[in-house]
C-alpha cells in the first residue's frame, strides 16, 4: 500500500521529481531544483517513505517505493509523462518505476548506480548512527564531534546530521526510520528484474571516482536501457552532485531540457 509522500516544489513549469538517495532526503537536492527551476521546471523533491518527513512503515522495498512514487505522480500530475531523477536508491527507484510504469516516464536521469546487484556496503554508517546516545546530545555540533571517531569523513557526517530534528521532548532524533532502513539493506542492494526494459530517453551519471557504475556495467545497463547514454565525471564520487555540483548540471541540463 502505498503512502503520501511529503515533498518540496520548487518553480514552475514541466514537471520534474526528484528521488534522493539511502538516508537523504529531498532537501538534499534544493540547491540544484533552484537552478532546475530557471529552466522551465517544476521541481519536486520529495522525501521518500522512512526517510525525511515522510511517513514511517513497517518495509522498506522498491516495488513499495515505486508504488509511493506513482501515487504522488498520479495525485499530483494527473497523467503522465513526466521527467525523472534519481540517485543511488532513488535511482533503483526510477529504473524500476520506468520498467513497469513507462508511461509516466518523459525522460530520466540515473545518478551514479547501476541496474546490478550491490552487497550490503552501509553497515558501519548505521553503526556509528545506532551508536550515538542522542539523549545526551544537546545540539547537532555536538552529534558532530561524537561521531567523528566512527566517521572521519567530514562530508558523510554534514549528510547524515541533516537527518537529526528536535522530537516533542526536546530531544534529538533521527527522523529516518533507522530500524527499517537497516532491516532492509538487502532489499535495497537487489538488482532490477532479468526482463525488466525501458527503451526510452535515459541519461546515466556516474562518477569516477565512484565504483557504483563500473566500465563492465555499461553492456548490462544497455539490455535494461537500450537508449542510455553516460556521462562521466571527474573528480567526484558517489555523491556526483554535492562533489562536482557545476561539472553535474553541465552534464544533466541540456538532456533534461531536451
Amino acid at each position: 500500500m502505498s503512502v503520501v509522500l511529503e515533498r518540496k516544489i520548487v518553480g514552475t513549469g514541466r514537471p520534474l521529481v526528484v528521488l534522493h538517495g539511502f538516508l537523504g532526503m529531498g532537501d538534499n537536492w534544493a540547491t540544484h531544483a533552484r537552478i532546475w527551476a530557471e529552466l522551465g521546471f517544476e521541481v519536486h523533491l520529495v522525501d521518500q517513505r522512512n526517510h525525511g518527513r515522510s511517513p514511517h512503515t513497517a518495509s522498506h522495498s522498491y516495488a513499495e517505493m515505486v508504488e509511493d512514487a506513482v501515487a504522488y505522480a498520479e495525485a499530483h500530475f494527473g497523467h503522465g509523462p513526466v521527467a525523472w531523477l534519481g540517485h543511488s536508491m532513488g535511482g533503483k527507484v526510477a529504473m524500476e518505476l520506468a520498467a513497469r510504469y513507462p508511461s509516466w516516464v518523459e525522460r530520466m536521469v540515473v545518478v551514479d548506480i547501476a541496474p546490478r546487484a550491490y552487497p550490503p556496503h552501509h553497515q558501519f554508517i548505521l553503526d556509528a548512527m545506532r551508536r550515538l546516545n542522542l539523549a545526551e546530545l544537546g545540539s547537532r555540533t555536538e552529534a558532530d564531534r561524537a561521531l567523528e571517531a566512527d566517521l572521519p569523513d567530514w562530508g558523510i557526517r554534514q549528510f547524515l546530521l541533516k537527518n537529526l530534528e528536535w522530537n516533542d521532548d526536546k530531544q534529538l532524533a533521527w527522523k529516518c526510520n533507522l530500524p527499517v532502513l537497516e532491516a532492509s539493506m538487502d532489499r535495497i542492494g537487489k538488482p532490477l528484474g532479468p526482463l525488466d526494459q525501458f527503451v526510452g530517453a535515459v541519461l546515466f551519471v556516474r562518477g569516477l571516482a565512484s565504483n557504483y557504475i563500473r566500465d563492465e556495467d555499461w553492456e548490462g545497463i544497455l539490455q535494461h536501457f537500450p537508449s542510455a547514454q553516460l556521462e562521466s565525471i571527474a573528480g567526484a564520487g558517489h555523491w556526483v552532485h554535492a562533489e562536482q555540483p557545476k561539472a553535474f548540471q553541465e552534464a544533466v541540463n541540456s538532456f533534461l531540457v531536451g
